[in-house]
């Protein structure tokens, strides 16, 4: 049986490992709200955006002058898989959950023969994903010291992006991040970058006709790249609320586990002292009886 000094070492160590839980807590909770009105108002640009091209690429999707980001290069042979996670942990199952959604995409891809290119945002999803895919990762990013996600971020990792593709590194990207819902609901979701995707139900046919001035195959040209870097900007403002959200979640669930192991130690260390006690008396009283 431990001694009592043994008990109250560890009733200290987990008190103090609680402050660090709670302060952690309280950090995300101050944090999550910035970041949370962050990612809600970049999503209707976002979704504008990709509404327009759609709308734009209607009629230049089959057009051989369409530009490369629409049409894409024509095969279908070489994947970057874009993984976007955290640089820190302690935020439960918010990097596990990207990670795994991220793999089963690239394992699906090895089983269709597909080449397969992993481009990592956030140091955590590196070091999941080169344990069984080092050979595969051909750069990382880390935002660690950056304090608050700005576009420029995102146009920095979207340059890159456009740069291999350019040089003719990959046919496909597909970008994985976990859209925030709530602060205990953060869904992995995968987008197709390049070439942009287009959803006939995000341009309802209403009729109208519009007259474009420069013409589409311009407009896009110009709006494609612009929205490779913009729908990495609202992936990175999704992943830094998800994160918040998903921290403060696990902080509050490790606080109240840390209150219930300091309950049962000082239940514990309650009954060994008692015992002592009573096994004294009974020594005093027993001795007392021999004289």
């Amino acid at each position: 049986m431990p001694s009592l000094k043994t008990f109250r070492n560890r009733i200290a160590s987990v008190k103090a490992t609680r402050k660090i839980t709670r302060a952690m807590q309280m950090v995300a909770a101050s944090k999550l709200k910035r970041a949370q009105d962050a990612a809600q108002a970049a999503r209707p640009y976002a979704e504008k955006m990709a509404s327009v091209i759609s709308g734009l690429a209607g009629s230049m999707a089959n057009n051989p002058g369409a530009p490369v980001l629409l049409s894409g290069s024509g095969k279908d042979v070489v994947h970057l898989v874009i993984v976007a996670t955290a640089d820190r942990g302690l935020c439960g199952g918010f990097n596990t959950n990207i990670v795994r959604k991220a793999r089963q995409h690239i394992e699906m891809l090895l089983r269709e023969g597909k080449q397969v290119k992993i481009f990592c945002v956030g140091r955590k999803g590196r070091d999941q994903l080169k344990r069984n895919y080092n050979h595969l990762i051909i750069d990382t990013v880390e935002l660690a010291g950056v304090k608050r996600i700005g576009f420029s971020n995102a146009a920095q990792i979207g340059r890159m992006v456009l740069d291999l593709y350019s040089a003719g590194e990959f046919d496909v990207a597909t970008i994985f991040y976990a859209r925030f819902k709530s602060v205990i609901s953060q869904e992995p979701i995968g987008q197709k970058l390049i070439p942009a995707a287009i959803e006939t139900s995000a341009t309802p046919q209403t009729g109208a006709v519009y007259d474009y001035e420069p013409d589409e195959g311009e407009i896009l040209a110009e709006l494609l790249p612009r929205n490779v870097s913009i729908q990495i900007f609202r992936a990175l403002l999704e992943n830094a609320a998800s994160e918040q959200g998903a921290r403060m979640s696990a902080m509050d669930s490790a606080t109240r586990n840390a209150a219930d192991v300091i309950n049962r130690l000082t239940l514990q260390y309650n009954r060994q002292r008692q015992a002592m006690i009573t096994k004294e008396l009974i020594e005093i009283i027993s001795g007392a009886e021999a004289l």
